[in-house]
């Protein structure tokens, strides 16, 4: 979910409209596997929780609640990234390492 639609959605009360809690609550079947998959950002799933409950989808219009949750988000994209890329990195080198060490066959 894009943190700037949700917080100028949630300015004009869109968030209190049943028709939207009843589509947030349709958009639950992205939690079964076989859908989640395709997710690139499953983190969103979580979010998808959280505006299940009235309460954290009123305190959406508060700046300072929203800014909390896109300061987050970035920090959780940030650490995700440089965690794979280490791990991608660490296995490369590791992978030349044990090419090395393979002796060769004499034939």
């Amino acid at each position: 979910s894009n943190k700037a639609v949700v917080s100028t959605q949630s300015t004009g009360n869109y968030f209190k409209e049943e028709e939207i809690a009843n589509y947030l609550k349709y958009l639950l079947y992205w939690k079964d596997p076989k859908y989640a998959k395709f997710i690139k950002y499953p983190q969103c799933l979580q979010l998808l929780e959280l505006l299940q409950e009235p309460r954290f989808r009123n305190e959406l219009v508060n700046v300072p609640c929203t800014r909390f949750i896109q300061l987050q988000q970035m920090q959780h994209w940030s650490h995700h990234f440089r965690r794979r890329a280490n791990l991608v990195n660490n296995s490369a080198v590791k992978k030349e390492g044990e090419d090395k060490q393979e002796p060769k066959s004499q034939t």
